[in-house]
């Protein structure tokens, strides 16, 4: 994949070559050696931390005196837009992401980086001598002691802007040959934060849609069609009763809303117990909790708390009237074998979980309802419990031959 870094008033190799023979042997051979180090080295970095301290400690030792610098990284991500790198002399780098919000939204286009995007210029401000009206940060910075400030966009071949700043509380601020060298320099820079901002976006967006583990498969290159990976876990399985008939009374975006604020009571139990949530089926999800080594039991006990929790805050929103209407849901659980495997045709391919356990934690969900019981487990599953859990009964359920005997707490 070819990838472009846009830097304004430098068009190659021309203006390159006239900057590069302005700058003093020194400066020059710094700004040679820090891009070799962003390719080399930079480019291969998983931590974009890393990155933005390496080049500011590199800028610095090249003679920019900067005590303060700030980039803006928009991101593809369902819990936040972006993510802010702060970098200061005396605390050093910290990380803030950037919520979805209108305020958020106010605030960026308030800021200098949005200024710098919708103009494509580098913007440097005399801070003595900027009214603090100009932007809403100029007063803190001048607070702050800085005296001069400098920011720089880049915009990426997918189109989303970005920006970085500096700031120096020396007097003299930034120099002409300073300013020269980053101009050289900001174009190898914005390749590579674009390199591993692509990177974390197709890793963010990968586990977002398919689930931690199989994200990892896709990237490995698990992704032809047919290939199965089996994993031994307990299995979760969850309904929302009576869905349909309370989904045909709203609107799309209010049955959104009532799936999204259901599974916010499923979802963070399954997680903090270490569960990993594989699909979300309509009004219903898949989870598994994995075997560690022949440690069977302590999955099965993850899970079944990680039910408990989601059944006591379904009931918890009920009573605070969060739902439409009180919601019922029904949660099976079975421990057995998850299969992934790359299921369809052509170009269009589906990363999904497959197999007869899967089968079978699904037709118990189904005796939840005929039971009338929130939940219920398999044999297979209450064999892994430390605890005795009470006997429900056997039964016979459809896609199998032989009858089912579960369980509840």
């Amino acid at each position: 994949m070819t990838i472009t870094a846009s830097v304004p008033k430098l068009s190659y190799p021309d203006e390159v070559l006239s900057i590069a023979r302005k700058l003093d042997p020194e400066t020059l051979s710094r700004v040679l050696a820090i891009r070799d180090w962003l390719v080399k080295e930079a480019a291969r970095m998983e931590d974009q931390n890393a990155i933005l301290v390496g080049f500011i400690e590199r800028v610095i030792e090249m003679g920019l005196p900067v005590d303060r610098a700030a980039s803006a990284i928009e991101t593809l991500h369902s819990e936040y837009a972006g993510v802010g790198r702060f970098w200061t002399k005396e605390e050093g780098a910290v990380v803030r992401y950037l919520p979805h919000s209108d305020r958020r939204d106010a605030v960026y286009e308030a800021s200098p980086f949005a200024y710098v995007n919708r103009t494509g210029e580098w913007l440097l401000l005399d801070l003595q001598e900027t009214p603090d009206d100009r932007f809403p940060i100029i007063p803190e910075l001048k607070a702050d002691g800085y005296r001069h400030y400098l920011t720089i966009p880049f915009k990426f071949i997918n189109g989303t802007h970005n920006a970085i700043s500096f700031a120096t509380r020396a007097e003299d601020g930034f120099s002409e040959q300073a300013l020269k060298a980053l101009r050289l320099l900001v174009p190898t820079f914005s390749l590579v934060t674009e390199l591993r901002a692509t990177a974390s976006r197709l890793d963010d967006v990968l586990r977002i849609y398919v689930g931690d583990e199989p994200h990892r498969e896709i990237l490995s290159g698990a992704i032809l069609r047919g290939q199965v990976t089996r994993i031994r876990s307990a299995i979760l399985f969850a309904d929302m009763r009576g869905y349909t008939r309370l989904s045909s009374t709203l609107t799309p975006e209010a049955a959104v809303e009532l799936l999204n604020n259901y599974f916010d009571c499923l979802v963070p139990p399954i997680e903090e117990e270490g569960g990993e949530v594989l699909k979300y089926l309509g009004d219903g999800l898949l989870a598994i909790f994995r075997d560690k080594g022949d440690d069977t039991g302590g999955a099965a006990q993850s899970a079944l708390a990680a039910a408990t929790n989601a059944l006591r805050r379904v009931q918890t929103a009920n009573s605070e009237g969060r739902f439409p209407e009180p919601l019922g849901v029904g949660v099976a659980l079975h421990h057995g074998e998850a299969a992934y495997g790359n299921v369809g045709s052509g170009q269009r391919l589906d990363f999904t979980v497959i197999g007869r356990d899967v089968n079978l934690a699904n037709r118990i969900a189904k005796l939840n309802k005929a039971l009338d019981e929130p939940l219920l487990m398999s044999k297979a599953f209450a064999d892994h419990l430390w605890g005795n859990p009470h006997r429900v009964g056997t039964f016979e359920v459809e896609g199998f031959e032989e009858t089912l005997e579960v369980f509840k707490p």
